[in-house]
């Protein structure tokens, strides 16, 4: 038995081959497939078998461009109801593929169709070597069950019994291999490590530690970082079937003036992927900014716009390209174009730029935040604002600030401060659309700050100190889960 690991940064999403001699399964596949056609044929085995373990909610699936390729079967939940050709499986079923037994366990709690995969090589034995748990079972953590708001108690009940019930029973020995790693959305606090066994998670794993079914439902519902937008599109895109890579726009290079000809289609958006030292500098007015650096592909999918076509802005033809790539993981597919020559082409051509005015920690130490002029706009996530923040400042997370734009006042300036600079950018671009002018984004963001040796206050206490340890969750450095 073969078992290769493929890993994509940002995301932290894990996807897999198992192979036997001859055959292969692919599960929970990445959107873009040449990796698992080139892996497969550098092991001399052939692509049979695509697993999807759920609707994922985070990432468009490759499924069928992978089974369009290669004419493997794709394997999903009966219960997901899922509109394209596959072979629907529930719990009990078996299937082989070559010396190997994969037997199916429905294990719902994270998403109420989803399943783990239980693998046996019978060259070495008759018991599980390994479990595919997709969301439900994570190193150190387990899958959030609030996808589904209005279930969000009846699923956390249904993973507690997934857990419990079905994985938990598994031999300590049984390597765990989820979908995702840190830096993933679908759970609270990851571990770094992309397998582990039932044993080790057993003992180590905080939520299973959680004995008592209505306390571990409490846990599972309480203080869950937000789920983005984009998380119902991409399940239900997953359930209907991606369409195609290859029947999706190319990403046309285009001049100054073509460029700025589409805007003026009221269905068209800009997005500037540069630098936020860069955007700051000069950009198109009305650009959205994500900057690539950051996490760009859950900020594009959490705040564009789902319903209008777009216009990249990127530092460099490779840039723009794998923006793009990156945005059709998270099922943003309208992309049709990117700007020649970057702004330096928009500048000569004599078109208008606007900027945002970036700062240092220095800086911001030195203006008298807080006061009736001046607005300390803290776009960090809750937790994180929590655990410690600067006096004065006020907590709006930046997707939120597409609607409660209006709670803040566009005469005043407002300066913006997030971990590091990339999402306190994306904020200034937002708030700009709203008519605010006056705005600066504090580069480095609260990192630098720290770094300069200033205090922050805690929310909790209002007193100056470092990091603060919660029962439920560890400080916000240690945490892989923030999207920055």
């Amino acid at each position: 038995m073969l078992l290769k690991h493929f890993f994509i940064e940002k995301i932290a999403h894990s996807s897999y081959l198992l192979a036997g001699s001859r055959s292969c399964a692919i599960i929970d596949p990445r959107r873009d497939i040449d990796i698992y056609i080139e892996a497969a044929d550098a092991h001399g085995v052939e692509i049979t078998h695509i697993l999807e373990t759920h609707l994922h909610a985070d990432f468009i699936s490759g499924h069928m461009d992978l089974a369009a390729q290669t004419g493997a079967k794709i394997y999903v939940p009966k219960s997901g109801k899922c509109a394209f050709d596959h072979v629907a499986v529930s719990d009990g079923d078996t299937f082989e593929i070559d010396d190997i037994l994969i037997k199916v366990l429905e294990t719902p709690g994270h998403t109420p169709e989803h399943l783990s995969y239980v693998v046996i090589d019978r060259t070495r034995g008759d018991e599980p070597a390994g479990v595919f748990c997709g969301d439900t079972m994570f190193v150190g953590d387990v899958g959030r069950p609030d996808l589904f708001p209005d279930m969000a108690t009846e699923l956390a009940g249904k993973l507690y019994d997934s857990l419990h019930d079905k994985l938990l029973k598994l031999p300590d020995f049984c390597e765990v291999w989820p979908c995702h790693g840190a830096g993933s959305l679908c759970g609270r606090a990851m571990g770094a490590k992309w397998r582990s066994t039932i044993g080790y998670e057993r003992r180590y794993n905080s939520a299973l530690q959680i004995i008592e079914k209505v306390d571990f439902i409490e846990s599972l519902t309480t203080d869950m970082p937000p789920a983005p937008d984009h998380f119902s599109l991409c399940s239900d895109i997953n359930r209907q079937g991606p369409a195609r890579i290859g029947d999706l726009p190319s990403l046309s290079r285009m001049s100054p003036a073509g460029f700025r000809k589409a805007m003026a289609d009221d269905d068209v958006i800009v997005l500037d992927v540069r630098s936020y030292e860069g955007f700051g500098s000069h950009h198109i007015p009305g650009a959205w900014h994500i900057d690539y650096n950051g996490n760009f592909p859950t900020f594009a999918g959490w705040t564009l716009p789902p319903d209008k076509k777009i216009l990249l802005v990127a530092s460099t033809v490779e840039e723009a390209h794998n923006a793009n790539v990156w945005a059709r993981r998270v099922g943003v597919d309208r992309i049709f174009g990117h700007l020649e020559k970057s702004m330096f082409g928009w500048a000569t051509s004599g078109f208008k730029t606007t900027s945002v005015r970036q700062i240092s920690a220095e800086d911001l130490h030195n203006y008298a935040c807080g006061s009736e002029e001046i607005v300390l706009l803290d776009v960090r996530s809750p937790i994180e604002f929590a655990d410690n923040h600067i006096g004065g400042a006020i907590n709006i997370p930046t997707p939120e600030l597409r609607t409660r734009f209006d709670e803040l006042d566009p005469s005043k300036k407002t300066i913006l401060i997030c971990s590091t600079g990339h999402r306190s950018s994306l904020g200034t671009s937002i708030l700009k659309m709203h008519g605010f002018e006056d705005l600066l984004n504090v580069a480095g963001g609260m990192k630098g700050y720290s770094a300069a040796g200033h205090t922050r206050v805690c929310r909790v206490c209002a007193n100056p100190h470092g990091s603060r340890y919660y029962e439920n969750y560890v400080p916000v450095q240690d945490k892989k889960d923030q999207p920055e």
